[in-house]
């Protein structure tokens, strides 16, 4: 049986709900999973009007009212009134009822009524101004001695990232050998759950040229190094550090299957670059599926019926794949 995936409309004032209307136009996502669509039925009408698509709904009270053989089954949370928001600007009420509609997925999923979820694109900020700061949405799924983090993926390439957010002048002191190796388990271990039987990690070099032997810093020979060889020494086939430079090109021609980056934009710029519109970001170390599209809430095209819901389709998949659908 194919897991039976929550998708989210996201935030309503963004393309969320005209990317999740255009998942639908076909029977495309039976192959992968059983969905069910959760968010207010008001504002999924609004996202069917915008991009001119009708499909048949059923409204259930729970995932195990649903079916499959016909209408798509919904989970009306009867929240959001499209009056209260306008399409294309941030709203605090939109941003509360992302978060809601969030943590009503993830209870299910603790529960084993789902087997995960994606989400249509979220506004930070509308969630901070709602009430719901996004990190602690997901915080409380996850045990406090466990990671959890973003990957992000684009056909069969993943990346996971050592820092994120932070200053440029920050990213050498945040790193240890500590952080860097669990950034390499939580890789490897998501790449399994979505169906790499072993799969090739890599890990980037911070410095140009692999540091060249320290002249050019040491963090390769003191932070990276030792990080690899501790994760190599349990088991991990984990290998590096190599040169950014070239690593995405090996990666790109088929050699790994993943790779740990040390900083947000070593990753995602290159990432990017190979195809925007299929990118999608998934969270490891939660206890079920979660993705989402990397883009964002496109609020400059909100409502125009142009929004491209390819990298909404491959998060659906992916999140298939992390709850276990292999293909046959």
């Amino acid at each position: 049986m194919v897991p039976v995936i929550g998708i989210l409309v996201g935030d309503a004032a963004g393309i969320g709900p005209e990317i999740v209307s255009r998942l639908f136009e076909t029977d495309e996502l039976l192959n992968y999973c059983r969905p069910i669509i959760i968010g207010d039925r008001r504002i999924m009408a609004w996202g069917n009007k915008i991009t001119g698509t009708a499909f048949p709904i059923i409204e259930i009270e729970t995932p195990s009212q649903a079916k499959w053989e016909g209408p798509v089954p919904f989970i009306d949370q009867k929240n959001l009134d499209p009056s209260e928001i306008t399409l294309g600007q941030i709203s605090a009420t939109a941003g509360r009822v992302t978060g809601e509609m969030l943590i009503y997925a993830s209870e299910l999923c603790k529960k084993g009524e789902l087997a995960g979820y994606t989400f249509a694109p979220y506004h930070k900020a509308a969630m901070e101004y709602g009430g719901y700061p996004i990190n602690n949405v997901f915080a409380r799924y996850v045990s406090r001695n466990k990671l959890f983090d973003e990957l992000n993926v684009i056909g069969n390439l993943w990346t996971a990232r050592v820092t994120s957010h932070i200053p440029f002048r920050q990213i050498s002191e945040k790193l240890s050998v500590k952080r860097i190796k669990a950034v390499i388990e939580l890789t490897y271990e998501t790449l399994k759950k979505a169906g790499f039987d072993t799969p090739r990690v890599a890990v980037a070099a911070l410095n140009p040229h692999c540091g060249e032997d320290g002249l050019c810093g040491r963090e390769e020979i003191e932070i990276i190094g030792p990080a690899v060889e501790e994760a190599r020494s349990e088991g991990i086939p984990v290998t590096g550090p190599y040169s950014a430079d070239t690593l995405f090109v090996s990666a790109v021609n088929g050699q790994f299957d993943g790779i740990v980056t040390m900083y947000h934009d070593q990753g995602q710029i290159a990432l990017k670059l190979l195809n925007f519109e299929k990118a999608v970001t998934a969270l490891g170390g939660l206890p079920y599926a979660v993705t989402t599209p990397s883009h964002g809430t496109a609020f400059d095209i909100a409502g125009k019926g142009i929004a491209n819901a390819e990298a909404m389709k491959q998060a659906v998949i992916i999140a298939a794949k992390m709850a276990g659908w292999r293909k046959k």
